[in-house]
């Protein structure tokens, strides 16, 4: 992985910590919308997290694979981020 390792591990420890959170609230009968703020707090961190991995592979894996002249892997590389948008834009 060529994204920034230790931003990543440090934005996925926090939502480790909100989803244990949140399941202390679910089990204690927080209110509702309270539960509703925390998970939509921890889906920005997770969309920021992949944002920054997939920025980090399209500038390293995808550039180099062009770089490299390697037609194929090069393709291989376009079909996985057109995958990763599709799942995106659902």
């Amino acid at each position: 992985m060529m994204a920034d390792k230790t931003y990543v591990l440090r934005q996925l420890k926090t939502v480790r910590g909100q989803l244990d959170g949140l399941i202390r609230m679910v089990e204690d009968d927080r209110y509702c919308i309270d539960i509703s703020n925390q998970i939509m707090a921890s889906q920005a961190i997770l969309r920021n997290v992949n944002r920054e991995v997939l920025h980090a592979h399209l500038n390293c894996c995808v550039k180099d694979a062009f770089l490299e002249g390697d037609a194929e892997n090069a393709k291989q590389k376009v079909e996985e981020i057109i995958g990763v948008m599709d799942k995106l834009t659902k």
